[in-house]
């Protein structure tokens, strides 16, 4: 393996953004290893990772192996759950510091399966790459190809659905980071720079108020994202309060913007 690596990161395919190691996945292994995520092999991971960076600085390395990150490993990623949760059973691990990755399907299956029909609709991507988002986490969403190489038309659709809400939404995930307050019941917060921050409702407040726990920037302003209706708040020192009166409800994402000095 790591002749091969040399192989690749040697400069003949010139720069190499990242190595993404799935997991060491070696042998079966028995009720108690299942719980605990051992493996029976030791892989001299910190060689091999000090390898890759000896030849390729720059590229990040991550490993799905669902525990806590090894020296060495510059992301950690969450299979097919977002960053805390683990509704799976794959991610009993903490999160760490480390730059963030959660990866998912876009059916069931990883790669080509003409029986699997269980497709996620646009709004469930759209809403689980907010998620990832709103935890600062990147989202890696897996397209398994047909044999003939092509991408099934299922997957065609929703890629271009969630690429247009995207055009129009976009400026609330690109370039952003999870926002000043963590996950919380009616959603997420993203964040570009220090002023300009994005409360992405997922799921409708029980009343026209939107709280916002130990929001502490001072607010300039608050607009509805889409149509940019000014809105009323309250700002205390428990958090923000926005009054949502006017606001059109999204099922997929309702976006408020929030300006502050």
């Amino acid at each position: 393996m790591d002749a091969q690596l040399t192989e690749l990161l040697g400069g003949s395919y010139g720069k190499i953004a990242g190595i993404w190691f799935d997991g060491w996945w070696d042998q079966a292994l028995d009720e108690h290893e299942k719980q605990a995520r051992k493996t029976h092999v030791d892989w001299h991971l910190r060689r091999t990772y000090d390898l890759i960076h000896r030849l390729q600085p720059a590229a990040l390395i991550g490993n799905n192996h669902h525990v806590t990150p090894f020296e060495g490993e510059d992301f950690q990623m969450f299979e097919r759950d977002l960053p805390g949760q683990n509704t799976f059973g794959y991610n009993t691990s903490s999160v760490s510091q480390l730059p963030l990755e959660t990866c998912e399907t876009l059916n069931g299956s990883w790669g080509f399966d003409l029986r699997d029909q269980r497709y996620k609709s646009p709004e469930q991507i759209v809403r689980y790459l907010v998620g990832a988002a709103g935890r600062n986490a990147n989202l890696l969403l897996n397209v398994g190809p047909m044999p003939n190489g092509e991408i099934q038309p299922e997957f065609v659709d929703r890629l271009e659905a969630v690429g247009n809400w995207l055009k129009t939404h976009g400026e609330t995930i690109y370039g952003t980071r999870g926002g000043l307050i963590p996950p919380q019941e009616w959603g997420v917060s993203t964040k570009k720079g220090d002023t300009r921050h994005f409360l992405h409702i997922l799921k409708k407040p029980a009343t026209n108020i939107l709280f916002v726990p130990n929001f502490t920037p001072k607010v300039n302003s608050i607009t509805a994202f889409e149509g940019k209706k000014p809105l009323k708040f309250k700002q205390q020192a428990e958090g923000l309060f926005v009054y949502l009166d006017g606001v059109a409800m999204n099922d997929w994402d309702t976006i408020i913007e929030v300006q502050t000095k």
